[in-house]
């Protein structure tokens, strides 16, 4: 729901004739996305039937600046190398283009747990929170996508959200 505010305040999602990439397509986000007609919206995805095409986002068959926005949402803690798909998404968006890459992240932690020794789903939930991650991410989220070519900017939804927005979108 905060996504939803921060999109329509914060970007030219809705205004500009944008070639937009969503990784793992949410329904609430893919219905509204297909039906508007200033995106060229590609959806992807490596099982979801929502996916338009079938897309490894950590490689990404487009040619590099393919894309003036990108969204993944709880994507990057499910890859096997999370810095892989990082430069993928960096390569594929276009110079002064805007992506989001939304994770869980473990604040009490300043750096990323990943141990390649975690393999059960069963040690998976009780290190990364869930059967099916591959790392918990620390306080060093920004820096990793840094490191991809990202310049991060962290925006609290305090920002752009009032008070009663806040309170009701939980």
């Amino acid at each position: 729901r905060v996504l939803w505010l921060f999109l329509k305040k914060k970007t030219n999602l809705f205004s500009d004739k944008i070639r937009f990439l969503h990784f793992a397509p949410e329904l609430f986000f893919y219905k509204r996305f297909k039906k508007m007609q200033n995106l060229e919206y590609l959806s992807a995805d490596l099982r979801s039937p929502r996916a338009m095409e079938k897309i490894d986002m950590e490689n990404i068959q487009y040619p590099d600046n393919s894309f003036d926005a990108i969204i993944s949402s709880h994507v990057l803690e499910h890859v096997h190398s999370d810095i892989t798909a990082m430069k993928e998404l960096f390569r594929v968006q276009k110079p002064g283009g805007w992506s989001i890459h939304l994770v869980p992240i473990v604040y009490s932690r300043s750096t990323t747990l990943e141990d390649p020794a975690i393999k059960t789903p069963d040690k998976r939930t009780l290190y990364y929170g869930c059967f099916d991650h591959k790392r918990a991410y620390g306080t060093d989220y920004g820096s990793r996508l840094e490191s991809a070519g990202f310049r991060v900017e962290i925006i609290k939804a305090k920002e752009f959200c009032t008070r009663q927005e806040i309170l009701d979108m939980g």
